[in-house]
């Protein structure tokens, strides 16, 4: 099976769609908007291009020189979810620092994990890998921690 490979971009020399489609995405993450036909509204792009490019753009960030990652994370409203999620962190060796989830909406609940990971026994990419593969994990990636 062919890897994915991945290209860094400067956002100023690619056509504002993709911008767009980041945006879209961050509003849907964040609550501001509640459905994908409102987060392409305001966001100003169609539903089709947002399905086309939804799983292929990505904001990139930087890794934290202090040694932690911050996740956000869309998760099924269930029983147990949330513990299957930090154990992933536990078994990296990850040292949890925070975590806040807000009160779930149509059967999604919407969390922030920040993790020191300097050091782990796992990378962080394979630390998100793991995370995406958590039963109930609609969503996830890292952020950059400010």
């Amino acid at each position: 099976m062919k890897k994915d490979s991945y290209l860094v971009v400067n956002s100023g020399v690619l056509p504002e769609v993709y911008q767009k489609v980041v945006r879209a995405n961050a509003l849907l993450e964040s609550g501001e908007a509640a459905s994908t036909s409102e987060a392409v509204r305001m966001a100003g792009i169609s539903r089709s291009v947002y399905y086309k490019y939804r799983g292929s753009v990505f904001p990139y960030t930087k890794q934290n020189p202090a040694g932690i990652l911050t996740v956000q994370a869309m998760l099924t409203d269930r029983t147990g979810v949330l513990v299957s999620l930090l154990t992933v962190f536990y078994r990296a060796g990850a040292n949890i620092l925070t975590v806040n989830q807000n009160i779930p909406v149509m059967g999604r609940a919407f969390v922030s994990v920040s993790a020191r990971i300097a050091h782990m026994e796992i990378s962080a990419d394979e630390l998100l890998e793991n995370l995406k593969q958590v039963d109930g994990v609609i969503k996830i990636e890292s952020i950059m921690d400010r």
